[in-house]
């Protein structure tokens, strides 16, 4: 009998200490003890590939399709050291090189972005070739320190920068050193090797060709800095099938670009240029 009752100590013992020990901690624990302990947080959706964008235009899907990229937004305010920021500056731009291709009909168009949002730089061009655009338009804002730099530049892609200064500026734009690829599933590594690298010519012609009627018909209503082309490894401009352009539209270090640049005169101004580059190049480029 008595070893009995030992060993229902033994066994009622523990349980008997760890009800006594709950029941302290529920009627005598600090804040966030006992049933309220568990906190909850709401994880974001996994990762995948971000929405694609409105398109607007033309409903007709034969239509040329041009995507226009507002550099920065979000976390990323890009250039400017006082109120104005490049952000701010690039959208308003894109919106209003939208609503002129819009009213003037022809060409079907879509922003990367419409608000302040945050788009990595493979997601900007990437937004382009799902869309399966015609023509990549990257708009952005230079900054100086020096007081003289103004002026805007048309820049197309190119592994080594035209000039140092085209150099730095890649590399200030570039977050990340990744080259979007054309998919070849099926093909060996020499074939691979030979379709990019005619594709990547025909392209760089066409950028090209753009880049050249921008210039063309800015002169006399937009002030470039460099009245030629310029080129530099912008990841944005990393397609091999689609004609893309880098436009540092002004520098916002400059108080008489940065005045120009936001005014309304300024960007209607930058649209209709722009717009007419557009036409004329779809223009000779039909069919093609």
């Amino acid at each position: 009998m008595r070893r009995a009752l030992q060993i229902g100590f033994l066994v009622l013992a523990p349980v008997t200490v760890f009800a006594a020990l709950l029941g302290v901690d529920r009627a005598f624990g600090g804040l966030g003890r006992g049933q309220d302990y568990v906190i909850r947080l709401e994880l974001p959706p996994a990762a995948g590939e971000i929405g694609l964008p409105k398109v607007e235009g033309p409903l007709d899907p034969s239509r040329p399709l041009v995507v226009i990229d507002a550099g920065h937004g979000g976390r990323d305010p890009g250039a400017g050291a006082g109120p104005l920021k490049e952000k701010a500056l690039t959208l308003a731009l894109a919106q209003a090189l939208r609503d002129q291709l819009i009213k003037t009909g022809g060409v079907r168009v879509a922003l990367t972005r419409d608000d302040d949002s945050f788009l990595v730089l493979e997601e900007r061009a990437s937004i382009a070739r799902r869309l399966k655009a015609d023509l990549f338009i990257s708009i952005h804002a230079d900054s100086a320190p020096g007081a003289d730099a103004r002026g805007a530049s048309v820049y197309t892609l190119s592994e080594r920068g035209s000039n140092q200064t085209a150099a730095l500026l890649a590399e200030a734009e570039n977050r990340a050193d990744v080259i979007n690829g054309v998919p070849l599933s099926g093909k060996s590594s020499e074939v691979s090797a030979i379709l990019v690298d005619l594709s990547q010519r025909e392209t760089a012609a066409l950028s090209e060709d753009f880049a050249r009627l921008l210039l063309r018909e800015g002169m006399g209503r937009l002030n470039f800095r460099d009245s030629g082309i310029q080129s530099a490894a912008f990841i944005v401009l990393k397609s091999a099938d689609l004609p893309s352009i880098l436009f540092e539209t002004g520098y916002i270090s400059s108080a008489e670009d940065a005045a120009r640049l936001n005014s309304a005169e300024g960007r209607r101004s930058f649209a209709e240029v722009t717009a007419r580059a557009i036409s004329v190049y779809f223009a000779r480029h039909a069919g093609g």
